[in-house]
């Protein structure tokens, strides 16, 4: 195992998922409304979209890049609207009693879709990632098929690893979150999320 190829992959998908954007609001809110189980599902999410986009650039499918390359508009417009009406449902949430759930179910895989979503229709993520890599320089390539599993295996493990830190923290201080905090906290980051997807959807005007 190369494991030095497999650690600064695991560099690269942290460094690729450690932005605080409209995703980890998301996981933010979740942790705090839902509990760990909830943000896990959300994070997972985002995790995979970051691992394809980590796999285009690194193993150089140039097919799959200039696809999405020739579909930005599409895609921005999507994740925009997407975004818009994830923000509107998150500002409309009623306050929650803040129990964990006992276990994943529907609404779980629903978030693990949302986060997906939003991060696969970004088209800066993709532009991201291309930056990392090439900052890491040849390092950061592979060489073999196993070197190319290694890295996208990498890849997820260090974006799964930023968003379990960034849970685990949001679960550290939420006890301190009472109702009336919720429902702020529902507002602020419902009415970013909305501006966000609308900054994005008003940006194809330009």
């Amino acid at each position: 195992m190369d494991t030095p190829l497999y650690l600064r992959a695991v560099a690269i998908g942290f460094a690729i998922a450690a932005p605080i954007g409209p995703v980890g609001l998301m996981c933010i809110r979740k942790a705090l409304a839902d509990g760990r189980p909830a943000a896990w599902m959300a994070g997972l999410g985002a995790a995979l979209a970051d691992t394809v986009f980590g796999a285009v650039v690194g193993l150089g499918l140039g097919a799959v890049s200039a696809f999405l390359d020739g579909h930005t508009t599409i895609f921005k417009l999507l994740g925009g609207l997407f975004m818009v009406a994830v923000g509107l449902h998150t500002w409309r949430a009623a306050t929650v009693a803040l129990e964990p759930a006992e276990d994943g179910g529907p609404g779980a895989w629903r978030d693990f879709v949302s986060t997906f979503t939003i991060t696969i229709t970004n088209p800066g993520t993709i532009m991201g990632v291309a930056g990392v890599f090439a900052a890491m320089g040849a390092a950061a390539h592979p060489t073999s098929l196993t070197e190319s599993w290694l890295l996208v295996l990498g890849v997820f493990s260090g974006s799964a690893l930023w968003w379990a830190t960034l849970t685990e923290l949001t679960i550290l201080v939420r006890a301190r979150f009472t109702p009336a905090r919720m429902r702020l906290f529902n507002h602020v980051s419902g009415t970013l999320l909305m501006l966000m997807g609308l900054g994005a959807v008003g940006s194809l005007a330009l």
